[in-house]
């Protein structure tokens, strides 16, 4: 759960694949471009801007507002995880996004990003599809930032580069003019911390990198062999190079190491490209126009097709290949770099992982403070499929599961092996749900899947376009079947009784097996306990507590009744905003009255017993539901009957009880409801009340982050 307002934005991405079978580009839904590379030793990533929104009015118009990753563990199957960052969302100052840069260190996402010509931020997350937030709380270049642009023609086109020391730097630059001029546009940082929380830049390190050839923007660097490579967009838009000993320069100019992509099919315009080693290859990620000349084209978010064509580019990858130490030109293919390993489908995959596709469209859902949902929306009525490619299906698959929303009639998925018309492996008839945003399980019979499968096809029939939304699949060995939640600690909590919210019940498999539902994927807690589940537990109350909490929102307890009988309903809650409440059902239905949680104090660390009615309950077994009606209360503890105040360490021996103390870090960040840092605040011998009415923040309630991220929580300003 968030203390950030909800805020629901569907993002269409829309578009559909063009005929050919060809592996590049490698998405054919989408306009991507200004691709930047990322490898671990498990995944490789590729983080591009898009050209979905750019009107259609000239080559010239470049209206890019948003950032897609798409990653790969064998560099032939991709997964979409859709448009994880937008100019109006996480970081408010963004306007236009060209052409951003990727990092990803100790688990954690860095996106280094352009404001237009104008300045350089980051933002990071420690999942791929975020919700990315700002470590810095403004650019790190440019208007307002850490440090200014520095005469640098072009303030852009950052990237993010770490050495093998584990120093990360950052270059950015371009352009022809100015005090700078070509050949001298590119300045070099090192980053003094580099974490989630916090990200801070040296302004000392600052070098302008010299010997850039021609240099005109792009700058990208990578290391090999003890050698750094300083790669560029020249004069003439290809990709040159040049090289040195040392990362600050100077560099010698070698030469061009991608060609214009007019090479490809006559249409060519500006370069950008990005460089990354996975499993002992080298691989080049570059755009191209590929996509926008093809026969059929995807369509703009307004629904128009592209009668341009400079300013709507696709995303393409190919091998780097060397000659000792210099990079080979590389060579533009169809077909993409070779598999690397073979495919395994015992994972739940997200629905846009795929070789190729044709015929489909997609979405992102966005909710502020979530991991954004990419959705597979299918044309249905045309020939729309995805591929999967090198399917290693071993001993055999007997089910495949999908994770789907169906508005429509009559919509399956065909399970295909060698072509779109090849044997069929099985069916999938999708099971209506209440909306597109509703989804449930489906559990598919499979046949005839074992071994290696070179090219596996799943096809999207039905009567009418984007009436299913695909969400994830995976296939099974044997069909897994449903499996119940459980107690937490396997043992039903007694009635009458006190029951910590934190010992909510622990999540079972399959549709309708759920535990909990929370807004927010993750645990933003500080209380660092079931850190595996989505709900957030906090530090208050009699120790740990439920937080961060919004409206529809919740948590399930499975109970022990020992006789029939009326039990009445305390709860111990807190909330330093008004508008706050919760209630009860068992079994799905009502239980007690629904309490609306006056305002019990200036912040969240105090807690008060509020009475929930009564509850007529039977002997055995029982779950109850605890649902969030009101945004933000906190909830430490329930009672249902008549039972003792706790008193003394743990929690019936489940959980440590820990004390929070506020004022033990006295500088935190100011956040708003939606979730923007608005400034920074001391409590240092102060209310955190009072220390924001002082700091001159408005009525209204605000989330406190320490700056090591380590405590959080909700205050009211009453000034």
């Amino acid at each position: 759960m968030s203390l950030k307002q909800i805020a629901l934005l569907t993002v269409f991405g829309l578009g559909f694949a063009a005929p050919v079978l060809a592996d590049n580009p490698l998405s054919s839904y989408h306009y991507l471009a200004d691709p930047a590379a990322f490898a671990t030793d498990d995944e490789f990533y590729i983080l591009t801007d898009t050209d979905d929104e750019s009107p259609n009015t000239g080559e010239n118009d470049y209206t890019i507002r948003s950032l897609y990753i798409l990653s790969s563990k064998d560099m032939k199957n991709w997964t979409d995880h859709g448009m994880v960052l937008s100019h109006d969302r996480e970081v408010s100052y963004i306007k236009n996004i060209w052409a951003p840069g990727i990092a990803v260190v100790d688990g954690v996402f860095y996106l280094i990003y352009p404001n237009g010509a104008s300045g350089v931020g980051i933002v990071s997350s420690k999942n791929v599809a975020g919700p990315y937030h700002d470590p810095v709380g403004k650019l790190l270049v440019g208007g307002g930032g850490v440090t200014g642009c520095d005469g640098i023609s072009w303030c852009f086109d950052p990237a993010i580069f770490i050495d093998e020391d584990g120093k990360s730097y950052m270059t950015f630059g371009g352009g022809s003019g100015g005090s700078r001029g070509y050949g001298n546009n590119f300045d070099l940082f090192e980053f003094s911390k580099l974490s989630y929380d916090k990200v801070e830049l040296n302004v000392g390190s600052k070098t302008a990198l010299q010997g850039a050839n021609r240099s005109f923007e792009a700058s990208y660097l990578h290391k090999r062999n003890g050698i750094y490579y300083l790669s560029y967009n020249d004069q003439s838009q290809n990709i040159s190079y040049a090289t040195s000993k040392n990362i600050k320069g100077p560099y010698s100019y070698v030469g061009t190491v991608i060609e214009n992509p007019s090479k490809i099919n006559g249409k060519g315009g500006n370069n950008h490209h990005g460089f990354a080693k996975f499993k002992d290859k080298w691989y080049a990620v570059y755009h191209d126009r590929r996509l926008v000349m093809a026969s059929e084209k995807p369509k703009l978010t307004n629904g128009q097709t592209p009668t341009t064509t400079g300013n709507h580019r696709s995303v393409s990858i190919d091998e780097l290949t060397w000659n000792g130490d210099k990079m080979n030109v590389v060579k533009f293919t169809d077909a993409g770099p070779a598999q690397v390993g073979k495919f395994d489908p015992y994972q739940t995959y997200k629905a846009l992982t795929s070789s190729k596709q044709r015929n489909v469209r997609s979405r992102t859902d966005y909710t502020r403070g979530q991991a954004v949902v990419h959705v597979l929306t299918p044309l249905a009525t045309k020939e729309s499929w995805i591929r999967v490619s090198g399917v290693d299906f071993g001993k055999g698959a007997e089910n495949l599961r999908i994770k789907a929303a169906n508005v429509g009639d009559g919509n399956k998925v065909e399970i295909h092996k060698g072509s779109v018309s090849g044997t069929l492996a099985g069916t999938c008839e999708l099971a209506k749900t209440d909306g597109w945003k509703s989804y449930t399980d489906n559990d598919c019979a499979m046949t005839g899947l074992s071994g290696v499968v070179d090219e596996l096809f799943f096809v999207f029939k039905g009567s009418r376009d984007s009436t299913m939304g695909i969400l994830e699949w995976e296939f099974q060995g044997t069909k897994r079947e449903p499996e119940p939640q459980t107690p937490y600690g396997d043992k039903a909590a007694a009635i009458p009784g006190k029951i910590e919210a934190e010992i909510f019940d622990k999540p079972g498999y399959g549709a309708g097996n759920d535990s909990y539902s929370d807004n927010d994927a993750d645990n933003q807690g500080d209380a660092e306990f079931r850190a595996e589940d989505g709900v957030d537990i906090v530090l208050g109350g009699s120790g740990m507590a439920i937080g961060y909490t919004n409206a529809g929102e919740w948590m399930e307890y499975t109970v022990d009744v020992a006789e029939d009988g009326d039990y009445p309903i305390v709860a111990n809650a807190s909330s330093g905003a008004e508008n706050s409440g919760f209630c009860f059902s068992v079994d799905g239905k009502p239980m007690g009255d629904t309490v609306k949680v006056t305002k019990t104090g200036d912040d969240w660390s105090v807690y008060k017993e509020f009475e929930a009615g009564t509850a007529k309950l039977t002997k055995g077994k029982h779950i109850i539901r605890l649902m969030i009606t009101g945004n933000n209360v906190n909830i430490d503890w329930f009672s249902v009957g008549k039972a003792e105040k706790q008193d003394g360490p743990g929690t019936d021996g489940i959980a440590p009880r820990m004390k929070f103390d506020v004022n033990s870090v006295t500088s935190y960040r100011v956040f708003n409801v939606a979730g923007k840092q608005v400034g920074t605040v001391n409590l240092r011998g102060k209310t955190p009340a009072t220390a924001l009415a002082e700091a001159g923040f408005t009525q209204g309630v605000y989330m406190l982050k320490s700056f090591d991220g380590r405590k959080k929580f909700m205050v009211s300003s009453a000034r």
